[in-house]
């Protein structure tokens, strides 16, 4: 999926963050005790494992920021399809500084190329169909920018990034305010006509009654079983839009998308999906 690079101004807080923790508080004594400073190398990022890449933005200006004379070529972009062996990105210059930064790189690199392998993976099983992958805030704190970011180049979409960017409703929420009716005038009392609201219902009685109260945009129907999702999606008709989560394993999708359901959040896209094996090869 095409997604626009984000500027690295806001990037760099978390590879600044991640440099320093890497470099502590000496900088790299093996590198600087066995590499001579006028050693000069040309380093090649190659895949080792198939999958859809991510994290080069990050890998780069990790580079970048460790020697801002590095030269950084790159041969794929966030997003493409790889092979073993494919040459993703060169880096040129002094092969303390590549070096230096080769762990950090790599570490952002597998880790989100990994995420956008796994969302990859789930948007094939809706072929067919007209429902999109979510992701959801179960990310790895300080990381969520680019995880989430990994997962719109698997070809995924990102549900909300932080508790101020929408309403959404859980099962707390209903108990604590004292029912579903309670919490939905609430948000149309006092919620900013710009704020889009969502609601997690796991019954259809409950379904029925956000529709009838009116107030929210989207209703999350959580863990229900295939059979109700398509009730569900057949009471709602096109009223609402419709996202079922909770145990959204990879080889469940394909059946949740055939019920019509708009969207379907998975945590597992950003919580379990394993590191793609990448290699920065002298």
């Amino acid at each position: 999926m095409t997604a626009a690079p984000l500027p690295d101004l806001i990037l760099e807080p978390l590879v600044r963050a991640a440099l320093l923790e890497d470099l502590g508080t000496y900088g790299d004594i093996t590198t600087r005790t066995v590499i001579p400073a006028t050693t000069r190398y040309t380093a090649r990022l190659n895949a080792r494992e198939a999958g859809i890449v991510s994290g080069l933005q990050v890998a780069a200006l990790t580079f970048r920021l460790v020697d801002p004379a590095l030269v950084v070529t790159a041969h794929k972009a966030d997003g493409d399809e790889i092979r073993p062996g494919d040459l993703l990105m060169e880096i040129e210059g002094a092969a303390a500084s590549i070096l230096s930064g080769e762990r950090v790189a790599l570490n952002f690199a597998g880790r989100l190329s990994g995420i956008a392998t796994m969302t990859a993976a789930f948007v094939a099983q809706t072929s067919g169909t007209e429902t999109r992958v979510t992701c959801t805030r179960k990310t790895t704190p300080g990381l969520r920018l680019v995880e989430k970011q990994a997962v719109l180049h698997g070809s995924g979409f990102n549900h909300r990034f932080s508790l101020s960017d929408a309403i959404l409703i859980k099962d707390n929420h209903i108990a604590a305010a004292g029912g579903i009716r309670p919490v939905l005038r609430a948000v149309k009392a006092q919620a900013s006509h710009m704020i889009r609201c969502e609601i997690e219902v796991d019954r259809l009685d409950q379904l029925a009654e956000v529709l009838d109260e009116g107030g929210a945009d989207v209703v999350l129907l959580d863990n229900m079983d295939t059979p109700t999702l398509r009730k569900a999606v057949a009471l709602a008709a096109g009223r609402v839009v419709l996202e079922a989560s909770g145990n959204m394993r990879l080889d469940r999708i394909a059946e949740v998308a055939a019920t019509g359901v708009d969207y379907i959040s998975s945590g597992a896209l950003t919580h379990s999906a394993q590191t793609l094996d990448l290699g920065l090869d002298f």
